[in-house]
C-alpha cells in the first residue's frame, strides 16, 4: 500500500524511516535555494534536517525559488507534501529512508515580485543555488 507522504503522516512512519525529530512550525527561513532537485535534496536539506534533528539552527530553513516554468509542476507536488523530501539511501548491503523537512516553502516560478522580496528579507542569510 502507498502512502502519500505529508505532515500528517509523520507519526505513523514505519520504524526503519527516519522523520524529522523537530517542530517544523517552529522552523524560520535562512535559506533561498534556486534549483530544488535530488542533488539539493539529498545535499544541503539533509545537512539542515541533521542540524535541526540536533535541536538548533531552527532559523536556517529552506524557501526554495524556481525560475523555469516548468518548475511549478514540482513545486505543486513539493507542497502536496507539505515540502516533506523522502532521501534513499542504498548499497550493496543496505537500504535506509528517511524524511527530510528542512524546507518549508517554494517560491512560484515567474513571480519574481516575491523571489526578490524574498531575497531581500534580512532573515535571508544564504542565496544558493544547485
Amino acid at each position: 500500500m502507498t502512502v502519500k507522504l505529508s505532515s500528517s503522516i509523520l507519526a505513523k512512519l514505519p520504524p526503519e524511516v527516519v522523520g524529522p525529530k523537530y517542530d517544523r512550525a517552529a522552523l524560520k527561513a535562512g535559506i533561498v535555494h534556486f534549483g530544488v532537485g535530488n542533488f539539493h535534496r539529498s545535499h544541503q536539506a539533509v545537512y539542515l534536517d541533521d542540524l535541526f534533528n540536533a535541536g538548533v539552527g531552527h532559523d536556517w530553513a529552506i524557501v526554495g525559488a524556481g525560475v523555469f516554468d516548468g518548475e511549478k509542476v514540482g513545486r505543486g507536488k513539493l507542497q502536496e507534501q507539505d515540502w516533506l523530501t523522502t532521501v534513499v539511501e542504498q548499497d550493496s548491503s543496505h537500504m535506509s529512508a528517511r524524511v527530510t523537512g528542512a524546507m518549508i516553502d517554494f517560491l512560484m516560478p515567474g513571480d519574481a515580485a516575491a523571489i526578490i522580496e524574498r531575497l531581500a528579507d534580512p532573515a535571508i542569510r544564504i542565496i544558493s543555488l544547485t
